[in-house]
């Protein structure tokens, strides 16, 4: 359920529909302006608010806030009757440079100038990320005679400055969540491109820390995330259940596009300042960028992995709607196993008569303490005689106890670890070129888009089992079969002449 509080069509793809009909009607330089209201935000209240108090401040600082902007600190910032804030925990996710920094730092001016807020901690996945925001709003305040007299003193110690006001509020940043343990009492607490944070830990060092504070807050802030960015996800998630009636207290406010259509009239409602401080012409040339970093950057949409390996589009148009392996035709097997010994997976490929191969998931075993070598190895050895396999591929590294056990069973193998670079390079090709073909399982495609690249000698590269932040075995052994899939059947495949 999304809510809205415009008279506009609830239906997105009707909203882009009219704003294309206005583009029409209108004259050619009327501008596409970004939607001011989040496109999916928590149930809204009529409790007051201090943020009306914070757009007057900006108004101070000679900062004009955009629509946006304005709409966030009115409804981040309500407070219940006895004074303390209404959402102990908020989160905003927009797209790259539409202004959630300033807004932050406006927030944090705020807390120090106009709120008793006695201590303020602001963290970021990048220190150089906390550090240029805290020299911005030391420049901020040197820049106002008024502000700069109330200020007792300031400390540039590298991954922990400090702001110390006379009327004894304070703001620090922090260089990650952990090293939050140990601070005193913070009253709020800050978390930039929360996206990155894909471990509780830092997060609860930061979030717990509010426990004994009289009127805590957490303000995140984040561009859209993947399927890894488990804490943003989580809240995203407390959002859809609270617009579907559950009881919670956290505001959610999220500025995305409905649809992967690449238009301004979709874009809109990711940049909110569009029109604003974004020139139309700037964004339009951000759409032959990577998708993937399209969806998220510019859309504010969700992916499997934001840095993935494979381009989800080219792999979703490699999906075959129809067919199966042939137990009677030549098959490649691949076995790998994940880093941590919890998921393994075994895949096949075989030719489809042409220079095109159809790749599908056999088998998946997961285990939350630790795969059995031999029980893997019995499960496999089915599908070694059910085709008519060549031999079964593998990495000494990761699976090399499990084909030690095929191989006296008659079954035979192949090691593939001197090999490992050129076929994800292989399997990279096949699924640009279109020649590579599966058969759309789900499993199989979040472990295929959630591959990350890394470096391999010379200009060679490998999927990353540990730096893809997700069990990859079967994404590896595709690759691996792709190897034997893609090989030329002659000593020369291409002439000249």
């Amino acid at each position: 359920m999304i809510k809205s509080e415009s008279v506009e069509p609830s239906n997105d793809a009707d909203v882009i529909s009219l704003d294309r009909a206005r583009s029409v009607l209108l004259p050619l330089s009327a501008p596409v302006i970004g939607h001011a209201t989040p496109r999916i935000f928590t149930p809204l209240n009529d409790l007051p608010s201090r943020g009306l108090e914070v757009i007057d401040f900006a108004k101070e600082l000679s900062l004009d806030l955009m629509p946006w902007q304005k709409f966030y600190f009115e409804h981040a910032l309500k407070v219940r009757p006895d004074g303390r804030w209404q959402h102990p925990i908020v989160t905003t996710v927009v797209s790259r440079q539409s202004g959630k920094s300033t807004m932050m730092m406006i927030r944090i001016l705020a807390g120090l100038y106009l709120f008793e807020e006695p201590l303020q901690i602001a963290s970021a996945h990048r220190l150089a990320t906390s550090f240029e925001q805290f020299r911005t709003i030391v420049s901020m305040i040197e820049a106002n005679d008024s502000l700069a007299k109330q200020v007792k003193r300031i400390y540039w110690s590298h991954g922990a400055e400090e702001i110390q006001m006379l009327n004894g509020n304070r703001f620090m940043i922090k260089a990650g969540g952990s090293s939050a343990r140990g601070v005193s009492k913070p009253e709020t607490v800050y978390l930039d491109e929360l996206r990155e944070m894909n471990d509780l830990e830092s997060f609860a060092s930061l979030r717990y820390t509010l426990l004994a504070a009289k009127n805590p807050q957490v303000l995140t802030f984040s561009s859209a995330g993947d399927s890894h960015s488990l804490i943003l996800n989580s809240l995203r998630e407390r959002a859809v259940a609270a617009n579907g009636g559950a009881i919670d207290d956290a505001a959610y406010f999220e500025w995305s596009s409905p649809t992967d259509e690449l238009t301004l009239e979709n874009a809109a409602f990711a940049n909110p300042a569009l029109g604003h401080t974004i020139h139309p012409d700037n964004l339009l040339s951000t759409f032959n960028d990577p998708r993937d970093t399209i969806m998220t950057e510019v859309l504010s949409r969700w992916v499997q992995t934001i840095q993935s390996a494979v381009d989800a589009k080219s792999w979703a148009d490699c999906a075959e709607t129809e067919g199966d392996l042939d137990p009677e035709k030549l098959t490649w097997l691949a076995i790998d196993l994940s880093p941590d010994r919890r998921h393994a997976a075994l895949v096949g490929a075989q030719k489809l008569g042409d220079e095109r191969f159809l790749v599908k998931l056999l088998h998946t075993w997961e285990n939350n303490l630790q795969l059995d070598d031999r029980a893997i190895a019995n499960e496999a050895a089915k599908y070694c005689r059910k085709y008519s396999i060549e031999h079964v591929a593998y990495s000494r590294r990761t699976s090399g106890a499990v084909a030690a056990r095929l191989q006296p069973a008659g079954i035979r193998i192949f090691e593939m670890d001197a090999d490992y670079p050129q076929s994800c390079d292989e399997m990279l090709s096949a699924i640009n070129s279109g020649r590579l073909r599966h058969l759309n399982q789900e499993s199989l495609n979040v472990q295929v888009l959630s591959t990350v690249k890394l470096p391999r000698g010379d200009g060679g590269i490998i999927f990353g089992r540990r730096a893809s932040q997700a069990a990859i075995p079967a994404a590896v052994a595709t690759a691996l079969v792709t190897h034997f899939a893609t090989r030329q059947e002659t000593e020369v495949d291409i002439f000249v002449g």
